[in-house]
Parts: structure tokens; sequence; C-alpha cells
């Protein structure tokens, strides 16, 4: 992707990350907001040690994508998340960013690695959300900015009452007796939900309609998010199982549950980490999706979105070499942001 064409698009996917950031903020409150601030002002400095020592003049290209690495980190920790695991994931990512070099192409998604990494080193600290808004009344938006920030700085412990476990968790994680039906009549964040999962639902609604922005305005191509998606249906139709007790979870809590959106339409289609072919696209977008949902039934870890990218960009390269003799003119103006 050349320079002149980086910045405009950054600007369209944070544009497109707007409903839900909105809308996260709406059900999270200050814990949303503080997330993405010290991620950024993490990612930004540690962005400028790295063009330092790499000897590299400024960018705005550069501090562009390093802000966007961090929304991405900040909406994906736990709000309230403590200050310095904010700062570590985003470590992370940024090192995960520059390891192979100043430029626009790295194979790993790196805010994936930030967040993988994190996962893997404090599972405690991100097994626990806050409660929406949608499903507690308000109560997590009670907290004032000075309660909040010493929350986020471990001067004060968060109430018990406001945190809870995710509805992918709670699924998995139920006892083995229970039919799907039973599930969601003993868990609010099921039975009080609109759609599926209250206040997440909303989220991943809000992620969709920034992806759809995104396939209206081409900055992204369908086929890796529509792999992901169909992937994820397929595997979730044949695996529900008539909501018995070993059903893997119907298809729409897939969808709406975690961060099912926001991997198929902002993850994904990264350029920097993804195939260059349409065909590539496809066969990535169907690997990722397959491993969220091995991952988030058979696997240790629920939401999974993290592994599976990660996984899938161990093949790109593949990818890429087994389908890069069809690649045509108009895919190499995709992956290089030309037009």
């Amino acid at each position: 992707m050349t320079k002149l064409k980086l910045l405009p698009n950054i600007i369209f996917v944070l544009a497109a990350l707007s409903p839900a950031l909105i809308v996260m903020l709406y059900q999270f409150g200050w814990g949303t907001a503080l997330n993405l601030g010290i991620a950024i002002g993490s990612a930004l400095f540690l962005e400028l040690i790295c063009l330092r020592l790499a000897k590299q003049k400024i960018h705005l290209n550069q501090f562009a994508s390093s802000i966007l690495i961090a929304v991405f980190i900040g909406i994906s920790l736990p709000p309230f998340s403590p200050w310095w695991i904010i700062v570590f994931a985003t470590v992370l990512s940024i090192l995960g960013k520059n390891a192979f070099g100043i430029n626009n192409k790295h194979p790993f998604n790196a805010a994936m690695i930030g967040y993988a990494g994190t996962l893997v080193s404090f599972p405690g600290y991100l097994a626990t959300w806050i409660i929406p808004k949608s499903l507690d009344l308000g109560a997590s938006q009670q907290l004032s900015l000075s309660e909040s920030l010493a929350i986020t700085f471990q001067t004060k412990n968060i109430p018990d009452s406001m945190t809870g476990a995710t509805a992918l968790e709670i699924f998995k994680f139920s006892d083995d007796g229970l039919m799907v039906d039973q599930i969601y009549q003993s868990n609010k964040i099921f039975h009080e939900a609109f759609f599926m999962i209250s206040g997440w639902e909303w989220i991943n609604i809000a992620f969709l309609a920034g992806g759809i922005f995104l396939l209206l305005t081409k900055k992204i191509s369908w086929e890796s998010p529509f792999a992901m998606l169909a992937m994820i249906v397929f595997l979730s139709l044949i695996f529900f199982d008539n909501g018995s007790s070993n059903s893997g979870g119907s298809p729409v809590m897939h969808l709406l549950g975690g961060a099912t959106m926001i991997g198929a339409f902002f993850i994904i289609t990264d350029p920097a980490s993804a195939p260059s072919t349409s065909r590539g696209k496809i066969i990535f977008g169907s690997i990722v999706g397959f491993f969220i949902y091995i991952i988030r039934v058979w696997g240790g870890y629920p939401d999974a979105i993290a592994f599976a990218v990660l996984l899938g960009n161990f093949s790109v390269p593949l990818i890429d070499r087994l389908t890069m003799g069809q690649i045509s003119s108009k895919d190499f103006d995709k992956s290089t942001g030309q037009n």
C-alpha cells in the first residue's frame, strides 16, 4: 500500500469504527474511554522511540497506523483494565508491527499479537468484563471520572456487582447437562437481550454497520469477511444439534457474541497481514472462521478471534504462493492501495 494511500484509508477505518465506539462508550462508560486514551498515548510514544532507533524520518502514516492499532487494543481489553495491562498489550502490538522493519507490511496482525500475548500472560485480568448498561440498568455508568481513574490506576477496586463473565464464557463453561434453552433462560445476558446477547448484540451490529460502510466505499473487499462469517454459520448449523446439551451454540450467538464482527470487517481485512488475491482472501477468511469456531467450542478461549487470526496469518505466505498465479491487475491494485 502506498504512503499516499495509507492515511486516507486509516481515516475511513476510524470513521467506520465510530458507531461501535459510541455504543461501547454508552455500554461501558469511562472504562472504554480510559482504555483508548492509555493505549493511544503509549502507542504514539513507543512508535516515536522505534522510529528514532531505526533512524527513520517521522511520517504521519506511521503514527496514524499506530493510533489504529491502539484503538483495536483499547476496545479489545475489558473496560477498567489496569493501566499497565493496557500499556503491556500496546507495547507488544507496536513491537510486533515494527519487528520486521518500519514499513506497511508485516506477517502478523499487530493488534492481535498484543491482545493474544496479554491474554496468555495475564488471563485473569482479561477474563471478566463489566456488565453492559443494557443489562444492569446503568450501574456501570454511576462511576465518575475520578472513580474510574482510581480503578484503572489501581487505587480502588471495581465493585463485584459491576462485573461478570461474557456470554461466550457463560455458554462455554455452563453445566454440561443443560440444554441451550436452559442456559439462555438461566442467564440474564441471554433472556433479557433484544436479539441474543444483551449489550453485545448492539456492539456487533455497530461493527457490522461500519464494515458495510467500508465495503460500500470499497476500502475493503468482501471476500475475507464473507468467508469468515459463512464458515462460522456453516459450522454452527452443523454442530447446533437441535439445542441439546452437546450443542456448540446457535449461529446468531456466534455472530453477535464476542468480537466476531470486528474480526470479520476490521481485523482480517488488514492489508498488511492479509493475502493479496481474491481467491486467497476467501481461503484466508475460511481458515480464520474455522479456527474461531473450533477454539470457541472445543478450545480453552471462548472468543478465539486473536488466536484464529494469528493462525490464519501463518498460512498467508502459502496462500499467496498457491494463488498468485491467478492474480489479476485488480487484485494487485487492491493489495497495494493503488487506483
